[in-house]
């Protein structure tokens, strides 16, 4: 399964400015905003957890939300993807695969998943 998404940076940005942390919390966890050193990664954070929820076919909501989804970094820098252990278990997940990107004020996801 695959699911792809782009968010504006400077939406992420304007969120953050008017709702400070709070903004970051309600779809990150403190480990995920400790990783957050600019605008571009926290939008990188943000497609990449709506292309985990649309990999799954249902998208944020109900079934997945923001918080069952966890955002990392490899030593290298590259972005792992996890989610919590009931939605593996409830899609049928056995791994997992990640690319972000960002430039000219969007940030794009891509997630594939193995069943």
């Amino acid at each position: 399964m695959i699911g792809i998404d782009i968010a504006s940076v400077n939406r992420i940005k304007r969120m953050y400015e008017k709702f400070g942390i709070k903004a970051y919390e309600k779809f990150l966890s403190q480990e995920e905003i400790k990783l957050i050193k600019k605008p571009e990664t926290a939008a990188g954070f943000w497609a990449a957890k709506e292309a985990a929820s649309k990999a799954l076919g249902t998208g944020i909501g109900a079934s997945c939300a923001f918080h069952d989804i966890k955002i990392s970094k490899t030593k290298l820098g590259a972005p792992k993807l996890k989610y919590k252990k009931k939605i593996r278990k409830k899609f049928n997940i056995k791994k997992s695969h990640i690319s972000i990107t960002h430039d000219e004020g969007f940030a794009i996801a891509v997630v594939t998943l193995e069943k």
